[in-house]
């Protein structure tokens, strides 16, 4: 236990992460309020989800290799929007939410093995038979505030002319809200977030999500930039969740089984892409990586 101990020290003096949390006993997770099923608040306020169960595992693997005998956890909400700038600042440690990891971010944050794979889409009401982004011509779209998914919209309405009225919401659950109460045409986002959302909706029926996927949305636990004594810490605890096989049983928990509070149950079988990511783990940014 000694040289356990020896270790955890000398791991913390070259992490600036590790040494704040060693010194603190706490370490801070980004979490969000409507990113089901990977983080958000059930009817009891509580935050859980796919991320948020990953995270803890990360947790443990810090606890583990700092030597400590407990480690305070604190959940601090994040949005679309402030997670980067939270995460760049010190507030958090880790994100646990439902980030892309791609190249430009990749500038400013540093990112765990890919844990979810996913693809921008639109989800609008079936009576409005939208099938792809050109049906949108001229239309309100909304998206959610500081993703990618609102960026590659207003990139592909200029590109394509689509005369596009584009909002920002504050979160996956205002822009759905938007669709619901006809404010907006179609919610520009990510598929499986799309489905939850639908799925847990008043009328679940009244909604399609497009075929046409608009891109590649590889999924990582955020962590800060050029710490690599953490980064190795968080990269090996979600490896080792990876070849103990339990990616699966945390998988089939949160996406085909059913979920609080409603018991829903999203019916979403692991990808090919994602099971080629857990085979052969990889924190890269860049979406051929994931074909």
């Amino acid at each position: 236990m000694v040289a356990g101990l020896a270790a955890g020290a000398a791991q913390a003096q070259d992490s600036a992460t590790l040494k704040k949390i060693k010194e603190t006993g706490q370490i801070t997770l980004g979490v969000r309020d409507s990113s089901i099923p990977f983080s958000y608040l059930d009817d009891k306020q509580s935050y859980q989800g796919y991320s948020i169960d990953l995270c803890m595992k990360v947790v443990t693997a810090v606890q583990k290799s700092l030597g400590l005998t407990a480690l305070n956890v604190k959940m601090n909400p994040v949005t679309s929007a402030t997670r980067i700038p939270l995460m760049a600042n010190g507030t958090v440690d880790l994100e646990c939410g439902s980030t892309t990891n791609n190249l430009e971010r990749q500038k400013q944050v540093g990112f765990a093995p890919t844990t979810f794979i996913t693809a921008n889409r639109l989800l609008a009401k079936k009576s409005s038979n939208i099938k792809s982004l050109d049906d949108m011509k001229g239309k309100t779209i909304v998206s959610t505030s500081g993703t990618s998914n609102i960026k590659q919209i207003t990139q592909l309405n200029t590109e394509k002319n689509l005369g596009m009225n584009i909002i920002a919401a504050k979160d996956h659950a205002e822009a759905f809200l938007m669709v619901e109460t006809g404010r907006a045409v179609a919610f520009a986002m990510d598929d499986i977030l799309l489905a939850s959302l639908a799925a847990s909706s008043k009328a679940p029926s009244d909604y399609s999500i497009t075929p046409e996927a608009l891109s590649v949305e590889p999924y990582g636990i955020m962590l800060r930039k050029e710490d690599a004594g953490f980064k190795k810490v968080v990269d090996d605890a979600i490896k080792n969740v990876f070849k103990s096989g339990e990616i699966n049983r945390i998988y089939a928990k949160w996406s085909q089984a059913p979920i609080p509070p409603k018991g829903v149950n999203l019916n979403w079988p692991m990808s090919e892409q994602l099971k080629k990511a857990i085979a052969n783990p990889t924190d890269s940014g860049d979406p051929a990586a994931y074909k």
